[in-house]
């Protein structure tokens, strides 16, 4: 099974955004709800990850609760795929 590694999934995520005309900032601290980021775009951007690595994701709600910023979602994505 192939993995993306963090940068791989940050480019994903500045696609999800660019679609809604926004630009994904260099800063890994910025806060989700100050970019617009929604949970339909996490959900996106996790099945483009999905989608490259040929597998699914397993997710705990727990562990989506504590996401706020874009350095919380590039984590738990990659820490996800070796699940």
């Amino acid at each position: 099974m192939e993995t993306l590694d963090r940068p791989a999934v940050r480019k994903l995520m500045g696609e999800v955004l660019a679609v809604q005309g926004k630009t994904l900032p260099a800063d890994d601290a910025a806060k989700l709800a100050d970019i617009g980021f929604r949970s339909l775009d996490f959900s996106e951007l996790a099945l483009r990850v999905e989608d490259e690595i040929g597998d699914e994701l397993n997710f705990e709600a727990a562990g989506l609760r504590s996401i706020e910023t874009i350095g919380d979602v590039l984590d738990l994505l990659v820490e996800i795929q070796g699940q």
